[in-house]
């Protein structure tokens, strides 16, 4: 394998952060089985672990239409007393999933995920989105403001609508730019994912502590599209805990009718205006990310990170989850983070139209319930270990996250 050491990576323009309820549905995942791999793609061109980079990063974006396998082996409980089923995020959390894609590779996309009879479909068109659930029968429609989408332009801000499902491409280059000097990064063994050939990029940490064993992303090697994200654990040598991949991938521009959204006859329709960061966030791309070191950025008050790279703890402060927990809107208005997570002035009132006003999260779930299977009772609250991520809920309003042993966010707390 050809090791070196990652180069800084170019940065991405992320205007709208997902919706807090989407985020913990989505964010905790990206996943899929085995997806038919081979060694055998002799007579590749050799490429180093920089120029693969470099390639994958200043590639443009490729039009495509494909079917994405996602599974998780996170380790946690099984859901079903939760009634987590049928065609939403939150099944992302375990099993198989699939998802079919569609985009024009600029600012046209569709993502829909199938479950065994509904779906659950987010598809963008610039500064705007649709989310659809079948299950519901209900449409969201997210759009600027007419102010702020004449501001857009004018910026020609590249805008990430909320609710966004996991594909591999997005997955794989946000893997590949995050890679930096807490890890190494080298070239194995050439491979073939939906029938392409693939060079694998395997991104290391450096961390002893980190849950995170690695992350390989299998690259196509004509379009240096990312094909596959597998992400392993440091426990299981054997099997990925995650892992999203194509299975069948076709590159070339979608009809237009796949990405023209029109709402189903009989469908209830929600407008939500969704508030645009100012100009000096926007300029700084990625607001809604927290810094990988305490010292690259100002954190909201609340906040606090310490350790570094793999090994970065997260903790916010007055958290009432019990409110958070029981889905209602106003807990979001206590949270540290939530002004910055959710864009800017305005961000409350979005995520309130989001989450509707006293129904909880906008998901078919007991969410008392999958709280209570997720986590477990410790000293002073409760906690959550997955393959590869923790989260201690403390009882005096603290939460601390990281892809960290929870004895290890517990030495963060007590320190």
């Amino acid at each position: 394998m050809d090791t070196t050491s990652a180069s800084p990576a170019r940065p991405r323009t992320r205007a709208w952060a997902v919706p807090a309820v989407a985020a913990v549905a989505v964010a905790a995942a990206f996943a899929a089985p085995p997806l038919l791999a081979s060694a055998d793609t002799a007579g590749l061109p050799p490429v180093t672990a920089d120029e693969l980079l470099t390639h994958v990063l200043e590639a443009e974006p490729q039009a495509l239409s494909g079917t994405v396998v996602h599974t998780a082996r996170l380790g946690l409980p099984d859901l079903s007393l939760a009634q987590v089923g049928g065609a939403d995020p939150v099944s992302l959390l375990g099993g198989s999933t699939t998802l079919r894609v569609w985009t024009d590779g600029e600012q046209r996309s569709r993502v829909s995920l199938l479950g065994t009879a509904s779906e659950y479909s987010v598809v963008a068109d610039g500064t705007q989105a649709w989310t659809y659930s079948s299950s519901d029968d209900e449409v969201v429609h997210y759009a600027l403001s007419d102010q702020d989408a004449a501001r857009a332009q004018e910026l020609r801000a590249t805008v990430t609508p909320p609710a966004d499902l996991p594909t591999p491409d997005e997955l794989g280059r946000e893997a590949l730019e995050r890679a930096d000097e807490h890890s190494t990064v080298g070239v194995d063994a050439a491979t073939t994912v939906a029938g392409r050939d693939a060079y694998q990029v395997v991104v290391t940490p450096r961390s002893t502590t980190t849950l995170v064993g690695s992350i390989v992303v299998a690259v196509d090697a004509e379009t240096w599209t990312p094909l596959r994200v597998q992400v392993w654990g440091s426990d299981d040598a054997a099997t990925p805990a995650l892992e999203l991949g194509f299975t069948d991938v076709t590159f070339a521009a979608p009809d237009d009718a796949v990405l023209t959204f029109s709402p189903p006859p009989g469908a209830d329709v929600r407008e939500v205006t969704v508030p645009l960061p100012d100009d000096a966030a926007l300029a700084q791309g990625a607001p809604a990310d927290l810094p990988q070191d305490p010292s690259d950025a100002p954190l909201p008050e609340g906040v606090s990170v310490t350790g570094t790279g793999w090994d970065t703890v997260v903790e916010l402060t007055g958290v009432d989850v019990a409110a958070l927990v029981a889905g209602d809107p106003a807990a979001v208005a206590d949270l540290p983070q939530a002004d910055k997570q959710l864009g800017g002035e305005g961000a409350q009132q979005l995520y309130e139209e989001f989450a509707g006003e006293g129904d909880g999260p906008p998901v078919d779930l007991d969410t008392v319930a999958l709280y209570d299977q997720l986590t477990t009772p410790v000293e002073g609250g409760r906690a959550l270990s997955s393959t590869l991520l923790s989260v201690l809920v403390l009882d005096d309003g603290r939460v601390l996250v990281g892809a960290v042993p929870v004895d290890a966010l517990r030495a963060a707390a007590d320190a």
